[in-house]
């Protein structure tokens, strides 16, 4: 069970959302906040990634160059620009123009070009996974030779089908957009030392807690207790349970009640499943206790969040 793929495909609310931005200095974008994360890679030329007045973030202003990439974890407003001191201005619809595959922002003057593809995730903001606030606010992955191949080739191949169209661009760059996501984590994790991995980024691969989170992962349906789950770690149940809650930041039954809803929030996003078969799925034996335990963690009725959701999605 791949926890990280399992745990953004959880959170997912909708498709990527994304611009080609195209800017000739002088030329400065402020970007709003997003229900999600934010991405940009840059397809040609240099920019400067800045952090607007009112988006409480630390970080400095960032230099940007060909093949460079940027996630931002929290979708907070920022600036994308040619020069630091440039004014920016804030897009309006009006201003995205339609084009295969996606829509494109044209700005700025007469002088040096930049081109970048900019977009964001949407993700659950009300129940996020808690693995997600372990990755920093803000990653930069500049491109280096021989450096993350991966995640080099994707960003290859949108260049390409960005800058020439052809038949089947309308499928390949959504595709691209979407796996970019596990692209930029997968690489920095990569980058991470072992011996100073903490928290969610050790458990991933810690050898008594990683199983037990495919586990839960794998079959949420499953009758667990700390006993069973500590023999899936080979440890003793109070040596299982303090090292996963250490890891994970809460008991194992707290994570396992945590993943269950979430992936009943999911089922009932994504499909019109009966609510006892969503019950059956997540390890509820009534549609009764599913019912009560969901609304304890949401607020709400199963059946009024799934009429929730399609609202917002149509």
């Amino acid at each position: 069970m791949d926890i990280l793929t399992e745990a953004l495909a959880s959170m997912r609310t909708a498709s990527p959302a994304s611009v080609r931005t195209d800017g000739r200095a002088p030329w400065a974008l402020r970007l709003p906040p997003v229900a999600g994360a934010g991405f940009h890679v840059v397809l040609h030329g240099t920019c400067w990634l800045l952090p607007a007045d009112d988006s409480r973030s630390a970080y400095p202003p960032i230099a940007l160059g060909p093949g460079d990439v940027i996630f931002l974890r929290d979708g907070r407003a920022h600036v994308l620009a040619d020069d630091p001191a440039t004014t920016p201005t804030t897009p309006t619809p009006a201003q995205v123009e339609a084009s295969t595959p996606i829509g494109r922002v044209r700005l700025g003057g007469d002088g040096a070009e930049a081109s970048l593809l900019c977009g964001n995730y949407h993700l659950d903001q009300v129940r996020p996974h808690p693995m997600l606030a372990h990755f920093p606010e803000v990653i930069h992955l500049p491109a280096r030779p021989g450096r993350h191949p991966e995640l080099a080739a994707a960003v290859q191949l949108l260049g390409a089908e960005l800058e020439r169209p052809r038949i089947g661009s309308d499928g390949i760059v959504p595709a691209l957009i979407d796996s970019l996501l596990l692209y930029i984590l997968r690489a920095w994790l990569d980058e991470q030392p072992p011996a100073e991995a903490r928290g969610w980024i050790a458990a991933l691969s810690d050898p008594g807690v990683a199983p037990v989170l495919a586990a839960m992962h794998g079959s949420p349906a499953e009758g667990w207790t700390v006993q069973s789950l500590a023999e899936v770690a080979g440890l003793s149940r109070a040596a299982f349970a303090r090292r996963f809650t250490t890891m994970v930041g809460e008991p194992p039954l707290a994570y396992l009640t945590r993943w269950r809803m979430t992936r009943a929030a999911a089922l009932l996003r994504e499909g019109d499943l009966p609510l006892s078969a969503v019950a059956a799925r997540t390890g509820y034996g009534s549609e009764f206790a599913f019912g009560k335990a969901f609304k304890r963690e949401f607020g709400r009725a199963p059946g009024v969040y799934r009429r929730e959701a399609l609202t917002a999605n149509n």
